[in-house]
């Protein structure tokens, strides 16, 4: 297998050259990663040539809606779905919600949803409000120990009544891959329809979503190296079921009928820049003569070969330690590199201290009230989380071990 050529994928990120960020290792990429090169050149050459309303007959317009509409068919060949079924909008946290809004409309008093303690608020506070219509609201909860989820529990849970299940394809705190297909499988199964959050996987690879077979997945742009834009597929068939959330007029076209207010042109357009920076990755390691998705599975393993290679010397290192409590599995199969920490000290307070030895990391709840609590951790103290992705180097992984040395 080849391995990641780790000079090359830094020289793609601007970041990386800028004088004010020398010296400083970024280790919150959880919270959101640099810009790929060539989204930023999508993004000026959008807002300097076709800053424009587009799809109109003048040739500015015409060539913006364009660059809108490569970005959407482009997008859709890496993620392995058609085009028609993905939608943008300002942030996954509002895709969720303006979903939630539409299955409120379709569900009647007495069906049940299904979700969990272990996402981010954004993929679970928008379906509990459906209380208030009269849906019931089931929780799978997490093991208070490991911070995982056991399909036993879910299976429990799933009955006749259950319409909708919402989980995590990766929590932002435990950072256990979840087997997404296995459960989307169950859910549909017992007549279900599934909402994935890949928020916190799709930075280390986008996934083949048809593969997964999950009917509704969510991901941010602006955390998979480009613009600050909230990426949903949902199943043609499933959304021509669910209550028209756009204009009116819109209703008939699948990309609009989740889009309330008017998309951000610009920013639509240099998504194409993701799958620019993933060609470029791919082709730089291996033959060129494959499909968008096989360069993409390609490259998750690329890049999931390089995060572990990384992970496991720092997860070494962490259960060296007797003053750290380390938040799902300490080995690095099964999981990203997203590691959130129980400390002695508030996780804010740490990375404060980090920061002054050039790591940028994060301390908080990071929107994770629920699976705090869950696991037995007091939200307003928080954790520490440490988070990567494939353009880290080993020196930076060293650099922040020497770092936690002298400020643990």
């Amino acid at each position: 297998m080849a391995k990641l050529d780790i000079e090359f994928i830094r020289s793609q990120f601007p970041a990386f050259d800028e004088p004010s960020l020398q010296g400083q290792a970024f280790f919150e990429n959880a919270g959101g990663s640099y810009t790929s090169k060539f989204v930023i050149d999508r993004l000026h050459r959008y807002y300097t040539q076709r800053k424009v309303q587009p799809y109109a007959p003048y040739e500015a317009s015409r060539l913006a809606g364009d660059e809108m509409d490569e970005a959407r068919a482009r997008l859709a060949g890496v993620l392995n779905i058609p085009a028609n079924d993905l939608s943008f909008g300002p942030s996954s946290t509002q895709n969720t919600y303006v979903l939630a809004q539409a299955f409120g409309q379709m569900l009647s008093m007495g069906d049940a949803i299904i979700v969990t303690n272990q996402d981010h608020e954004a993929n679970t506070g928008p379906w509990r409000r459906l209380v208030e219509r009269g849906i019931e609201v089931r929780e799978w909860k997490v093991d208070k120990d490991t911070g995982f989820l056991d399909l036993s529990d879910l299976s429990n849970l799933l009955d006749e009544k259950v319409k909708l299940v919402a989980f995590p394809h990766v929590s932002n705190i435990v950072g256990q891959i979840n087997p997404v297909a296995e459960i989307c499988a169950m859910v549909k199964a017992a007549g279900a329809v599934s909402c994935v959050d890949g928020v916190s996987f799709a930075p280390h690879g986008l996934p083949d979503i048809k593969a997964l077979g999950a009917d509704i997945y969510l991901f941010s742009a602006y955390k998979t190296f480009g613009p600050h834009q909230g990426i949903m597929y949902v199943d043609a068939d499933l959304a021509a079921r669910l209550p028209n959330q756009g204009h009116y007029f819109n209703a008939d076209s699948p990309s609009k009928r989740f889009t309330p207010a008017g998309p951000d042109h610009a920013q639509i357009a240099a998504s194409a820049g993701m799958v620019d920076y993933i060609e470029a990755v791919h082709d730089h390691h291996f033959d060129k003569d494959v499909s968008l998705a096989e360069k993409a599975r390609a490259t998750l393993k690329l890049q999931a070969a390089h995060e572990a290679e990384l992970l496991t010397p720092l997860l070494e290192y962490l259960r060296a330690r007797n003053d750290v409590r380390i938040i799902g599995a300490d080995k690095a199969e099964g999981r990203v590199p997203t590691v959130a920490l129980g400390l002695h000290r508030a996780g804010e307070d740490v990375a404060r201290d980090l920061a002054k030895h050039g790591i940028m990391a994060g301390g908080g709840d990071f929107y994770a009230v629920r699976l705090l609590e869950g696991l037995g951790i007091d939200p307003s103290h928080g954790v520490l989380r440490l988070s990567f992705v494939h353009y880290t180097n080993a020196q930076e992984v060293e650099k922040l071990m020497k770092a936690l040395d002298q400020t643990l």
